[in-house]
């Protein structure tokens, strides 16, 4: 069985040129001489190429109002020639008998300062600086944190198709057996009801069973699930090259009222989140709606996380719903909401789905029930 609806039409030349001359503009009007994109999501964003991770030097240079290049190793070029966006690309190769600083170097401006990829080498950024002493750079997240953050319909459409095929799978794993069995074989079930709903790639599946539900990002152990455990399900990878993310709370068996209570607090928590959504909202707007119900409620110790991430080609980008962001929200931003209580040595909860900014609100990506779910 598979759910293999119509592929979304691939991303063009043309689209991935507008991109790379977006973010050349966005670096110019920051005041940066240009962007260092090494390889990784943002490379993969602007120009559909997604090399091999290797010590060899790629890097793409956008500068405003100069034609873009890329920077590769000979025996990779062929590869970055068959990438979508490579037309829209001059491409510098450089072979491992030379210096590939004495290809990137001649690009640069001597004295310009440089926005350059997070995810960047370190021996190559130094490998420049020692070439450029007078340049200086600074990370992507921190000069063009926005870079990614606003899609367009296409880029909502993958996001879409991803968030349905994390619904998908959750419905189905509803229908599994969770008492006597490990953390890790619902996890394994959950990888493969992602991949069987169309993820090429499954990023985390956090499976945790009554206590370990109080650590956030626990990692799906040996521990046997029993009856009387709660249990955080949260899930996600990429389909089409986007990401989905989801976390819902399940019971074994019956709640205790107590029980019942916190997952009640949390499920209105992430309500009055998503309700908070509209454009020109600050991020921490969204952050400040979930948390008060949480506070009000008795819980706001135990809410230790920001209520959101933004969401894309990874599944955790910025923007970010917290405390002190104050960025507006704007149509086509894409992030998670999802508040929780963890109470150690006992249980946790959290309820978590995609939203994005729509010209008068915000909508939801996931529509699986919020209800506290008994599972056998």
């Amino acid at each position: 069985m598979s759910d293999q609806p119509n592929q979304p039409q691939p991303f063009t030349a043309e689209v991935y040129r507008a991109r790379m001359a977006r973010a050349a503009d966005a670096a110019g009007e920051a005041g940066l001489a240009g962007l260092l994109v090494a390889p990784g999501p943002d490379l993969v964003h602007l120009t559909g190429y997604q090399p091999i991770g290797t010590e060899r030097l790629t890097l793409l240079v956008l500068a405003p109002g100069k034609d873009p290049v890329l920077v590769v190793p000979t025996l990779e070029a062929p590869d970055a020639e068959r990438a979508v966006g490579a037309p829209a690309l001059t491409l510098r190769d450089w072979t491992d008998a030379k210096n590939p600083y004495d290809v990137t170097v001649p690009l640069l401006d001597a004295a310009g300062r440089y926005g350059i990829s997070d995810n960047a080498w370190a021996m190559h950024l130094l490998g420049i600086q020692q070439r450029l002493p007078g340049s200086a750079y600074a990370s992507l997240t921190e000069v063009l944190p926005m870079l990614r953050a606003v899609k367009d319909a296409a880029e909502l459409e993958r996001l879409a198709a991803a968030g349905a095929a994390a619904d998908a799978t959750y419905e189905e794993i509803l229908k599994v057996r969770f008492e006597g069995r490990r953390e890790t074989e619902i996890a394994a079930d959950l990888t493969d009801l992602l991949t069987r709903y169309g993820h090429e790639q499954v990023d985390f599946t956090v499976v945790g069973s009554g206590p370990n539900g109080a650590n956030p990002h626990h990692e799906a152990g040996d521990r046997t699930i029993g009856r009387g455990d709660m249990v955080v399900l949260d899930f996600g990878g990429l389909k089409h090259g986007y990401g989905s993310d989801t976390s819902r709370t399940v019971h074994v068996g019956e709640p205790t009222a107590e029980e019942q209570r916190v997952h009640d607090i949390v499920r209105e928590a992430q309500r009055a989140g998503c309700d908070a959504v509209r454009p020109g909202a600050a991020c921490q707007d969204v952050d400040r709606a979930a948390r008060a119900v949480i506070t009000e409620a008795g819980y706001g110790e135990r809410f230790i996380h920001r209520t959101g991430h933004g969401i894309g080609v990874t599944t955790h980008e910025p923007p970010y719903m917290i405390e002190g962001e104050e960025r507006p929200l704007v149509p086509g931003m894409c992030f998670s909401v999802e508040p929780g209580i963890y109470l150690p040595g006992r249980f946790g909860v959290r309820i978590e789905d995609i939203v994005t900014v729509t010209e008068d609100g915000g909508r939801r990506l996931n529509a699986t029930a919020r209800e506290l779910a008994v599972v056998e």
